[in-house]
């Protein structure tokens, strides 16, 4: 196994793939160096002396500025160097063209068609609350729905509880029902009750028409005010909706029906050098396909945006990216924070020292394909290929709205371990073999074998064949686990 990593041939830093205890000697570009403190897997040291106010690159990019001297061999990280981030800029369209990596294969999976021509991976029944209200009853209503199917037939039954849908004002409102909406609608759902309250601010009969066209065979209304006894009635809806669910099947569908979205979170020092370069060479390779991939996280954006401005197709397309991320700054500074106020905690003892290093892995999900839209939170897919979309870092508000646009399954890379599942199959992807061996019951793939003994070529091969797999039917951890969650985005007033 090699001992550390030089990313790109302009870099000052190197990364160590193994722990480098000080005094270790390594020999990077013909130069020979002493490593002069522990250096922990994932964290970074300078390959040549760095003098107070010089350019830390990584990846072939500046991630910060040294604010102090830093001697070859020493750590660098968020101790002794800064970002070079601060308030809004002028952004320049400067087009980039990149040639495809991947040709289309023709390749299928087994999905369930619906009704209007979506494609679903699962075929699951689910009860949607419009208000945190009605949480018990529709929790009590799966119960009772299970115990009495044995949840055959069906891949899965699940309520989606949630704080909202009442006391929320203007965006939080709208955001709240567009969510909700596209959960409604999403094609994994086989089946669907919507079970409201009927005093709530998100009213049934006026969300019923937010819908806009829908299947009234498998999307159900229960108002629980309105009946004497709301889990007598729940249970007679549930029947007929678990009864037409359970008769469908899988057939074969082009490859092109895939929406996969694209999410990271803990990250440490290899997320930029094995699952985000791997998830990007994923993109590329659905794109190709004539499939769609999603990236979005704005945050984590910032310091590299520029690189995805011009891999768009035109200005407008420019300008839509531009617009996307200036909001999100605008978002930050009306609310008298801090626009760099990242990576975490865990980030940072995971070896990442700055947002521009943060985002310059982040991004590498997407691959080199063109950016084909810009998506607004809650919006839906309208165009193949490469989207863009906005929401925030949080790992769980971002994963819903991935799948709230209408991404059937979310690839989620890790470098230091979360459970969490969203309401699709949000699968796992270690950045380092340890925490794949050390957490079994939540990574679903290994990428960090690629700085091992697997090239990137055999990796994403594996990976498409898995994810395949997944498409046809195999669970994830999230879904073994019943890790099934939704948050959505509040920004104002509560009443």
């Amino acid at each position: 196994m090699i001992e550390f990593l030089k990313i790109n041939s302009t870099d000052n830093v190197a990364v160590a793939i193994t722990a480098l205890a000080s005094g270790t000697q390594l020999t990077v570009d013909g130069v020979s160096l002493t490593i002069k403190a522990d250096i922990a897997m994932g964290h970074k040291f300078a390959l040549k002396d760095l003098k107070t106010g010089d350019h830390i690159i990584k990846y072939g990019y500046a991630i910060g500025h040294a604010v102090a001297n830093i001697a070859q061999g020493e750590l660098v990280n968020e101790k002794n160097i800064k970002t070079n981030l601060e308030g809004l800029l002028d952004y320049k369209y400067e087009p980039v063209k990149t040639e495809p990596k991947f040709t289309n294969r023709s390749m299928t999976f087994k999905g369930y068609k619906r009704k209007n021509g979506d494609v679903g991976i699962r075929n699951e029944v689910w009860i949607v609350p419009t208000v945190g209200c009605v949480n018990g009853t529709a929790n009590q209503l799966v119960e009772l729905l299970k115990k009495e199917t044995g949840e055959k037939n069906v891949d899965a039954i699940v309520a989606f509880p949630h704080n909202y849908g009442c006391s929320q004002l203007g965006d939080d409102h709208e955001n709240t029902r567009k969510i909700l909406r596209d959960i409604v609608l999403h094609p994994n759902a086989g089946a669907v009750l919507v079970l409201g309250l009927g005093c709530e601010n998100n009213q049934p009969a006026a969300f019923r028409e937010f819908l806009g066209e829908y299947d009234t065979d498998r999307i159900y209304f229960l108002e629980t005010q309105k009946v004497k006894d709301e889990l007598e009635e729940g249970m007679k809806l549930l029947r007929d909706l678990y009864k037409k669910a359970s008769a469908d099947v899988r057939t074969e569908v082009p490859l092109s029906e895939l929406r996969v979205g694209l999410k990271c979170g803990g990250s440490d020092g290899f997320s930029g050098i094995t699952a985000n370069p791997l998830l990007g060479m994923f993109s590329d390779f659905l794109v190709a396909q004539g499939g769609t991939t999603v990236l979005t996280e704005v945050p984590e954006m910032f310091g590299a945006e520029t690189i995805l401005m011009n891999r768009c197709g035109s200005t407008g397309m420019f300008d839509k990216t531009v617009h996307l991320i200036n909001d999100f700054k605008d978002y930050f500074t009306k609310n008298k924070q801090p626009i760099y106020e990242n990576p975490s905690p865990g980030n940072k003892a995971g070896g990442i020292s700055t947002l521009e290093e943060k985002s310059l892995g982040c991004t590498q999900k997407s691959g080199t394909s063109e950016v084909k839209d810009v998506l607004m939170y809650g919006e839906r897919i309208k165009t193949k290929g490469l989207n863009l979309l906005s929401a925030p870092g949080n790992d769980l508000v971002a994963a819903t709205t991935l799948g709230a646009a209408g991404c059937q399954l979310v690839l989620f890379t890790t470098g230091r371990g979360t459970p969490f599942g969203s309401f699709v199959p949000t699968m796992k992807i270690s950045t380092n073999t340890p925490l794949f061996q050390n957490k079994p019951t939540w990574i679903d793939f290994n990428a960090g074998a690629i700085v091992e003994n697997e090239t990137m070529d055999a990796a994403t091969e594996r990976f498409i064949k898995y994810i395949i797999s997944v498409a046809n039917g195999e669970k994830v951890n999230t879904e073994k686990n019943n890790f099934r969650e939704i948050a959505i985005f509040k920004t104002g007033v509560t009443l």
